[in-house]
């Protein structure tokens, strides 16, 4: 993927919106490109900072370019927390002609026989939770209202042709405790009671196990690109 976005642009001075703990910007700068970060949480900034990224601090539809202008803005994760339409304005406003924008999503897809057993433990523990109530969440046509705000977003500036959309696709093997590690993580799970979430833990531990201890993730990785015409 990053290659590809590096293979349809001149230059390599890459804006990073959301930057987080860099893991989205390591292989751009290890391509050889200069990455900025934008955040708007302090903590992710000194954390970056203290990784050897420049990052400032500000919502990007708040942040300040200073006339300072890039070859690629990238958002990897970030772009359904951004005002689909100010963001795409402020990206038009920072890209120099011919550059992109960049903005990506990776979308799980569990294998169908554990997606049903891991569903069944939700039904459990938290009847009225939405995470895998109607099937395993994931896939790309569970994204396609996100997409389709970034595509209108990108239109509404005036500076991009019609949005390209790219997909990779890629796999990531988990052990039971990596997986098990990301469980808390994933929207809503923040706000389930403490013995309720160990209880979801517990339950999501044991059909793993029954897997053999692991199973192997599909991702798809949905890129929609843009490249600034004026």
């Amino acid at each position: 993927m990053v290659d590809a976005i590096l293979a349809s642009v001149e230059g390599g001075d890459v804006l990073d919106v959301g930057i987080g703990t860099g893991i989205f910007a390591r292989p751009f700068q290890q391509a050889g490109c200069h990455v900025l970060g934008v955040d708007p949480d302090e903590r992710m900034a000194d954390f970056e900072q203290k990784s050897g990224f420049a990052v400032e601090i500000a919502k990007f539809e708040e942040w300040e370019p200073a006339g300072r202008t890039f070859d690629i803005v990238i958002a990897g994760q970030t772009w359904h927390w951004v005002d689909p339409v100010l963001g795409a304005a402020k990206a038009g406003e920072v890209l120099r002609l011919g550059g992109r924008i960049a903005l990506f999503w990776n979308v799980m897809s569990f294998p169908p026989d554990l997606a049903e057993l891991f569903s069944a433990v939700y039904r459990r523990v938290l009847p009225q939770f939405p995470f895998f109530q109607n099937g395993a969440p994931g896939g790309i046509e569970s994204y396609s209202p996100l997409l389709e705000r970034t595509v209108d977003g990108l239109r509404a500036t005036g500076r991009v042709p019609e949005p390209e959309q790219w997909t990779f696709e890629w796999e990531r093997p988990y052990t039971r405790d990596e997986w098990l590690e990301q469980v808390p993580t994933f929207g809503g799970h923040s706000q389930i009671p403490p013995e309720q979430l160990a209880d979801l833990i517990s339950g999501i531990g044991d059909v793993v196990d029954v897997a053999g201890g692991g199973f192997t993730m599909g991702y798809t990785a949905v890129v929609v690109v843009a490249t600034c015409n004026s």
